[in-house]
């Protein structure tokens, strides 16, 4: 199981996104995707409800919680 940070990372790896690309396309600052990706904070509920949409998963996959 990936924490939350390896999902983000995997999920953007997966399809073939930057940092900046994500950025871009969702209005989520690269600065904080890369302190979400490696760990350093937390992300609030509503990042990752824009990213779990954007990345057409549900967001339990997207935080790592296996249900």
């Amino acid at each position: 199981m990936r924490n939350y940070g390896e999902e983000l990372r995997y999920q953007r790896k997966k399809r073939n996104k930057t940092l900046k690309q994500v950025e871009s396309e969702t209005g989520i600052s690269n600065a904080n995707l890369s302190r979400w990706e490696s760990g350093k904070v937390l992300p609030n509920i509503d990042f990752c409800v824009i990213l779990a949409d954007y990345y057409g998963i549900p967001l339990d996959e997207l935080i790592g919680r296996e249900i």
